[in-house]
């Protein structure tokens, strides 16, 4: 049964990442390390064995209390569950560029760098998670949705997230309460 979760876990966290994309989107490889091999992979190709791609999951949360998280569209893989931001780090970007790049892109929201903290860093199989966490202030007014990303977007407390992810609404994340500390 581990050895399941696990995959599941995996697959899940895979998919921020495996949403319709440029084909010609470029992303840097790194060993299992973290380390950048100077090799570039195309996205939707296979990584060798020992490979990874470096990806970004982003939380972010109101003074309040409340995180941002967002639906995804029906058109990826998961569709209608909830999320944290997420996406990958294309080739010569470094993953705080990404985060501020994808929160814009999917939601419309510019986040100050400076609000921003690195909470941990998630290795699985074929890819590296940096986890980011920025407390900002904004509302839901604000919120401009990507088109083929993401459907719905609202504010949750951490219980309401927990709530979400015990019924199956929210993406597996094994991190997940580290996070919502």
């Amino acid at each position: 049964m581990e050895d399941f979760d696990a995959l599941r876990r995996a697959s899940a966290s895979a998919s921020f990442c495996a949403s319709p994309g440029s084909e010609d989107e470029l992303w840097d490889v790194y060993d299992g390390a973290g380390n950048k091999t100077g090799r570039l992979h195309r996205r939707g190709e296979p990584l060798r064995p020992g490979e990874r791609h470096l990806c970004v999951h982003i939380w972010v949360r109101r003074p309040s209390g409340e995180f941002l998280i967002t639906r995804r569209s029906a058109r990826k893989s998961m569709a209608g569950l909830w999320e944290c931001t997420g996406g990958c780090v294309v080739a010569g970007e470094d993953s705080l560029s990404a985060a501020l790049r994808e929160v814009r892109e999917e939601t419309g929201l510019r986040l100050d760098p400076e609000n921003g903290e690195l909470v941990l860093c998630w290795e699985v199989e074929f890819f590296l998670c940096d986890v980011y966490r920025f407390r900002q202030d904004f509302s839901l007014a604000e919120i401009v949705l990507q088109p083929g990303e993401t459907d719905g977007a609202m504010l949750a407390d951490a219980a309401e997230i927990r709530t979400l992810a015990e019924a199956g609404r929210f993406v597996d994340l094994p991190y997940l309460e580290r996070v919502l500390e």
